[in-house]
């Protein structure tokens, strides 16, 4: 792999402690500005918001920089939106930093995953978006822990710093190692990219991904409770349980990034099948300490291994429309990171036990599986391999001609 692709995963990983951090650095925040926690979770819902709704947007209005000169635009604002919110001492201010940070964030990672994909050649789409997506997972690990250690030691506004931090040398890196490559006078327009993506066969294959992300996060969510209160696990074994949720992570959206390209009809098949099962095992049997933490690992290596090769997919199968696939691929992971979590929520809300996110994971992965065989019998919906090259698909109509 070109070292562009690990330098856009470092950006990545910037990116993807500033989105989950907060979890850790509420209590200090409400206290610092004098608001409610509900007000700083809302700073949380504000970047979801900001991811599904930018992710496309944005790569519509890049579709025609350079994409050197997008990929710095953007990591640059995501410098300057941490700089202001660790120096703000308005509310206000930090709300809209978290935004236009967002933002940053969705167009980064829309234009990287199609620069990724350009430069990692036409047969190794799948282990490309993986390296970037280790960069979520590596964040899980190691950069969202250790957010609540500065903020612990130094204070919320450390952790802003630390993310602006780590994106500076991302700068740095992306200026030196990515081409400074023109913009091609026929590359796919936004009406052409947009046309591209109106197939049945991409929009399952987005519905796919957000479904398994919203199963992911809605047990990821409430994983803590689970463990104190079902498995009777103390609160110390909090911190070291989601790192190993994240391994797992690590280790299943490289796995999975490597049979992308080649098995992908294999993954999501056996990955699928094991993932649902693996939800609902757990379901059962969360009470005995050893079986829970085996499948949490499990489970996090499943959940990025099937979910890292449905947005090689989405990939693969748009390839008319690279920038646009990937921020639409971008928007669907988040809005199953939002719905996931919201739906847990509803059911303990309702009552039905510290359990029931997994009972939900199971039934979001359900219903996957059930619309992934309807949309194959309908014939159209598959695998795509390395070459393009469909896997028991039915044939398409071409995509009409460049505008």
């Amino acid at each position: 792999m070109p070292f562009a692709i690990y330098v856009l995963g470092l950006a990545v990983f910037a990116q993807g402690t500033s989105e989950f951090m907060l979890s850790g650095l509420v209590e200090d925040m409400a206290a610092d500005f004098g608001v409610s926690l509900q007000a700083v979770g809302s700073l949380t819902s504000a970047f979801a918001v900001g991811m599904i709704v930018g992710a496309p947007l944005v790569a519509m209005l890049s579709l025609r920089w350079p994409r050197r000169r997008a990929l710095l635009a953007f990591l640059v604002t995501f410098l300057l939106a941490h700089v202001v919110g660790a120096l703000t001492h308005s509310f206000e201010v930090l709300f809209l930093t978290r935004v236009i940070a967002a933002l940053a964030n969705a167009g980064f990672l829309a234009v990287g995953l199609a620069t990724a994909a350009s430069m990692a050649g036409p047969q190794a789409k799948g282990r490309a978006t993986s390296i970037l997506l280790s960069g979520v997972t590596l964040a899980c690990i190691a950069g969202v822990p250790l957010g609540a250690v500065l903020s612990e030691v130094w204070g919320w506004r450390s952790a802003f710093w630390g993310v602006a931090l780590i994106s500076a040398p991302a700068i740095a890196a992306v200026l030196w190692s990515v081409p400074a490559t023109p913009v091609d006078p026929a590359a796919p327009s936004v009406r052409h990219e947009l046309r591209a993506l109106r197939t049945p066969r991409v929009g399952v294959t987005l519905l796919l991904g957000a479904l398994v992300n919203g199963a992911t996060f809605c047990s990821f969510t409430y994983l803590a409770p689970v463990i104190t209160k079902v498995t009777e696990l103390s609160s110390g074994w909090v911190p070291a349980t989601l790192a190993l949720f994240g391994i797992g992570s690590f280790v299943g959206v490289n796995v999975g990034g490597r049979l992308a390209d080649t098995r992908p009809g294999q993954v999501l098949a056996v990955g699928g099948a094991a993932l649902l099962a693996g939800w609902l095992v757990f379901a059962l049997t969360a009470g005995n300490p050893v079986v829970a933490l085996v499948l949490v690992f499990v489970q996090g290596a499943l959940s990025f291994g099937v979910g890292s090769t449905l947005i090689a997919q989405a990939l693969y199968t748009a390839s008319d429309a690279p920038t646009l696939a990937g921020g639409f691929a971008t928007a669907a992971l988040n809005v199953g990171a939002a719905a996931g979590p919201a739906l847990g929520g509803l059911a303990l809300g309702a009552g039905l036990g510290y359990r029931s996110p997994l009972v939900v994971s199971a039934v979001l992965v359900t219903t996957a599986l059930v619309l992934a065989g309807v949309a194959r019998a309908a014939g159209f919906t598959g695998a795509k391999g390395a070459a393009g090259a469909p896997e028991a698909l039915a044939t398409e109509r071409p995509v009409e001609a460049r505008s």
